[in-house]
């Protein structure tokens, strides 16, 4: 489901974890680990095989007529690597703005998703550092969004978690993912595209310099931002994640001092499985993601409260049904076409990516849970907004923001934005 986005760069998250001191049986070496993960990975890829193939096109003899399949028959496997940094895990995490060594934890980085013809669909990187262990992971977006990277994730994590603490082969796993393939109507396997070369729609995409910054909202502070922005607007129905997201919107508008006609749109990104009826479920491995946007100007969006903003949001998750889903897949098939990002990088708007709701702090591969999540540098661009769940849970939430640097400097300062974020945490 879901349309081409061969473009896009990778889907790349990494785990930090503090390093384990070896015991004198020889477990926690990192030679020990190492073998470990090496081993849990391949457990865990015979059960999402489709991470082990790679992308084939297809061409009919009457162009253009070309289409991309995913062939598992053929299956090259994932990438594996193990790095060494002479970097110390507060090197990583006590800077609020990420570090440029963390972009060499992350293999295939510039990568694309057509880039699959060629490259594997998962690559796994574990960088040793002095006391710590990063384990980093890039999939092929074409073939997962983030609701399946993280069930991915957590079910290699658990097989490894299991093996290591019980010595255990046993293969169960709570969740097995569902790798039939959903169509709209029955339409597919076989979709054309309107290309006969893949030069046609693939460019590469090289982000201008910006600054990359940690901002942590407490539980305490999003459910103060969900009851203002309700109040404001006399409903209920405004959930955390929409003003959170009102907020930070309007802030880096305000920061990048836009004309008041400037249009500026806030971008969602929405998970249709449960949205469609019959709904899919949770465990369909694949890419089922919409986004979505709310527009308005940059006058309207300053000159109005948080409440009306976060209304604009409200709105737009609301409408966005089974009915509406489908009519966007129709047209689509109709007039097939390849994501770009220009669709998204204006300079103007703000796009969120990821979720608070993934599981990242529960992936335990026998060694303890993880101090920190970070992204590589795949789809990362001026206003782009990456969700994660607090480490301390409860609802509260860590946000990457990506800007220039002088935009980032005046979000800084913006008192709506700064007195809702908290201070970082420390671990």
């Amino acid at each position: 489901m879901g349309s081409y986005d061969a473009f896009c760069k990778l889907y790349s998250k990494g785990l930090l974890f503090t390093k384990p001191i070896p015991l004198k049986d020889g477990s926690h070496s990192m030679r020990n680990i190492i073998d470990q993960l090496k081993d849990s990975l391949s457990r865990a890829l015979t059960i999402f095989y489709p991470l082990t193939g790679h992308l084939v096109t297809k061409k009919g003899d009457d162009a253009p007529s070309y289409h991309v399949i995913l062939d598992c028959t053929d299956a090259p496997g994932a990438q594996f690597a193990h790095a060494v940094v002479d970097a110390q895990v507060a090197d990583i995490i006590a800077p609020d703005d990420v570090p440029p060594i963390v972009e060499s934890f992350f293999p295939f980085v510039g990568t694309v998703n057509n880039d699959g013809h060629t490259l594997p669909l998962l690559a796994v990187q574990v960088t040793e550092l002095v006391d710590g262990i990063f384990v980093g992971c890039s999939i092929n977006h074409v073939v997962a969004d983030g609701n399946s990277f993280w069930h991915f994730f957590n079910t290699w994590s658990e097989i490894s978690r299991t093996t290591f603490r019980n010595n255990s082969n046993s293969e169960f796993v709570p969740r097995p993912p569902i790798v039939k393939r959903w169509f709209l109507n029955g339409q597919g396997p076989i979709i054309n595209l309107p290309f006969t070369h893949h030069d046609e729609f693939i460019e590469r995409y090289l982000p201008s310099p910006q600054r990359e910054r940690f901002f942590h909202f407490s539980p305490e502070s999003v459910a103060c931002l969900k009851e203002k922005a309700n109040a404001e607007c006399n409903t209920s129905k405004i959930s955390s994640f929409q003003a959170l997201a009102a907020v930070v919107w309007r802030s880096i508008t305000r920061a990048r001092q836009l004309a008041d006609e400037q249009i500026t749109h806030c971008w969602l990104p929405v998970d249709n499985r449960l949205r469609l009826d019959p709904p899919l479920t949770a465990d369909y491995f694949g890419n089922c993601i919409q986004a979505l946007n709310a527009t308005t100007t940059a006058g309207e969006l300053l000159s109005n409260n948080l409440g009306w903003s976060a209304s604009l949001l409200h709105q737009a998750v609301a409408g966005h049904t089974d009915a509406s889903i489908r009519a966007w897949l129709e047209a689509w098939v109709r007039t097939p076409f390849v994501y770009q990002y220009g669709q998204f990088v204006d300079h103007q708007s703000v796009m969120f990516g990821s979720s608070p709701r993934f599981d990242m702090y529960g992936n335990d591969f026998g060694w303890g849970r993880p101090l920190a999540s970070r992204s590589g540098n795949g789809n990362k661009f001026d206003g782009k907004v990456t969700l994660y769940p607090g480490r301390e849970g409860g609802g509260s939430i860590d946000l990457e923001v990506c800007l220039p640097h002088q935009p980032m400097k005046a979000l800084e300062l913006d008192p709506e934005f700064m007195i809702a974020a908290s201070p970082s945490q420390a671990f």
